[in-house]
């Protein structure tokens, strides 16, 4: 956690500062959270999966996640306002630097096939949106005690504003953007 704060403290503000032209500190662009998303649809319904659910994302990040209701009902989902539809996780601080630090040097590469990151996954505002289909390649699972395999939607929200200065501050925390 501390390695990656100092990685942008000594390595990354600087550069971005020169590629960019940023001549106040407080104006170079940071990572400001990590929020990782898990929709549990029809599992949702029985408590037991939704409670291994959350502990397992509980292991993967070190914070107590949020169970999320549905705002509304949708006949044709079969959802019901009120129903817990997904479990979501918001880290800021060292939690988020750990977990980035985490994502890009273990989880990652034990992704199978894994050829590097799309950088497909920008939205126009500079923040970077990722998806696993497992949620195994993260060292905290245990995969002999595994019942139900769940993907995360990992979100990474940026203070940059722009795409180019958003992939440049990610490509030199280290993410493993692939050459298109």
């Amino acid at each position: 956690m501390e390695r990656l704060r100092e990685k942008f403290n000594k390595e990354v503000a600087p550069k971005l500062s020169k590629e960019f032209g940023y001549t106040n500190i407080m104006s170079v662009p940071k990572i400001e959270k990590v929020v990782i998303n898990v929709g549990v649809g029809k599992i949702g319904r029985d408590q037991k999966v939704l409670d291994t659910v959350v502990a397992d994302l509980r292991a993967i990040t070190g914070q107590q996640p949020v169970k999320v209701a549905a705002r509304k009902s949708i006949a044709g989902f079969k959802v019901r306002e009120g129903q817990v539809v997904g479990v979501m996780v918001t880290l800021r601080g060292d939690r988020m630097f750990s977990f980035i630090d985490k994502l890009i040097s273990i989880a990652l590469p034990r992704v199978r096939d894994f050829r590097g990151v799309k950088s497909t996954g920008f939205d126009g505002r500079g923040n970077y949106h990722l998806g696993l289909k497992e949620h195994l390649v993260f060292p905290e699972v245990s995969s002999e005690s595994l019942e139900h395999v769940f993907g995360l939607e990992i979100s990474i929200v940026t203070t940059a504003g722009r795409d180019d200065v958003a992939r440049t501050l990610l490509n030199l925390f280290g993410f493993p953007f692939t050459k298109e």
